[in-house]
């Protein structure tokens, strides 16, 4: 779970870490009187939105006067802002953040995520912040310094002084830069983040250590301890897809292709996924409906995947052990006709491949149905074929 910046700040600021002075803002009105109330001749209008690359999206901009605050916020609400993590799509503005402006003397990047190869928690930081930091990653690996922590242990004042000494904060600076990174593991641990990161970290003309950005990621699994972080979820960034199944138990992420897939394993969903590339197609998502596979967890799976007319095929590939494959195929026939608008035919291609438990009779039921594009295949590989070749196929007669 994801949420803005201006909440990350808030959480961030509890735990000791110091940020600017801001407030969130959902009309240019609140956008104005807000800047009215923070201090300083320089005020920063930062629009809110789930994705990275808003600066050079001209998602913000510095203001010096009333009038400069309503004119951006005039410009940013309801502005679709692409960039390169929003896709060509992009995202709509509904909120902003206006907050107080820094004088920057340097920018520093710095995150805390988890290593699951050493099951560590890492500290991550580099002197080349505000950059993205895969370009720094990809191109300049020396400037990237890294502290493992064991989390039996937490993190310990020699590894932030470590860290504060290797990104050369200046002098006056060391002592700040320590407690920030020590107030940020706290979060990170406390909160249950996946990721924690502020990318500027920056030291200010006036000596300070300042998080000029954050962004903080949560595990889903623990949000249960956390409902007040849950209460901060914005419906409104979520893929709705993703939202839906989330609501029905599923495990589905939007990959934005038009072969969709339905897979029982998360092992066997991303093989699925890595079929359909193989065979020149583009996944639509990944799909994982466990091992309860009822007739109406099926129909929400093939809802969900044929919404917004995205998906021009559907791949099920199952393997029956605890789901027998006889009732994972009288499931499809009954969810078929429950998705199906004249209860005998569904509006795409349907490859169905199934193995293990009962398998003979799961196919003999799919042979026998009444739906019209529900299609056999006996191999995972050859479903997989099928399905790509029959979308390619229809997208050429729609060409």
């Amino acid at each position: 779970m994801n949420i803005h910046e201006y909440q990350s700040k808030a959480v961030l600021r509890s735990y000791g870490v110091t940020v600017p002075e801001g407030k969130p803002a959902f009309s240019v009105e609140e956008a104005v009187k807000n800047a009215a109330e923070i201090p300083g001749d320089v005020k920063v209008v930062k629009a809110q939105i789930h994705a990275g690359g808003r600066g050079k999206a001209g998602g913000v901009k510095l203001s010096h006067s009333p009038e400069e605050v309503r004119a951006y916020a005039q410009e940013l609400l309801g502005k679709i802002l692409v960039t390169k993590q929003t896709g060509p799509a992009g995202k709509q503005v509904n909120r902003l953040l206006i907050e107080a402006g820094s004088h920057i003397r340097k920018e520093y990047y710095l995150s805390f995520v988890i290593d699951r190869q050493t099951a560590c928690v890492v500290m991550m930081g580099s002197e080349e912040g505000g950059m993205e930091i895969e370009q720094v990653a990809a191109e300049t690996p020396e400037k990237i310094i890294k502290e493992y922590i064991d989390p039996a242990v937490g993190l310990l004042p020699f590894q932030a002084s470590r860290m504060a000494y290797a990104l050369h904060f200046p002098a006056e600076c060391i002592r700040k830069a320590e407690k920030l990174m020590m107030c940020l593991y706290n979060a990170f641990v406390g909160e249950d983040c996946s990721l924690a990161e502020i990318n500027p970290l920056v030291t200010t003309e006036e000596g300070d250590v300042v998080a000029l950005d954050a962004k903080l990621n949560f595990d889903d699994s623990a949000l249960f301890r956390h409902p007040e972080i849950t209460e901060l979820r914005d419906a409104s960034e979520e893929d709705p897809k993703e939202s839906a199944a989330a609501a029905a138990g599923l495990n589905y992420v939007n990959l934005g292709g038009d072969v969709a897939c339905m897979v029982n394993g998360a092992g066997l969903a991303m093989a699925t996924v890595d079929m359909i590339k193989f065979y020149g197609g583009e996944p639509a998502n990944f799909l994982d409906v466990g091992g309860d596979s009822t007739p109406e967890k099926i129909a929400t799976a093939f809802r969900i995947m044929l919404a917004g007319g995205q998906a021009k095929g559907i791949f099920v590939n199952i393997f029956g052990g605890i789901n027998k494959c006889d009732l994972v195929a009288q499931g499809i026939v009954d969810a078929a006709k429950m998705v199906s608008e004249d209860g005998h035919s569904l509006p795409v291609p349907v490859v169905v491949r199934l193995e293990g438990t009962n398998v003979e009779r799961g196919r003999e039921i799919l042979k026998e149905t009444p739906i019209a594009n529900v299609i056999m295949a006996p191999t995972m590989e050859g479903g997989a074929e099928t399905i790509v070749n029959l979308v390619h196929a229809a997208e050429k007669q729609e060409g």
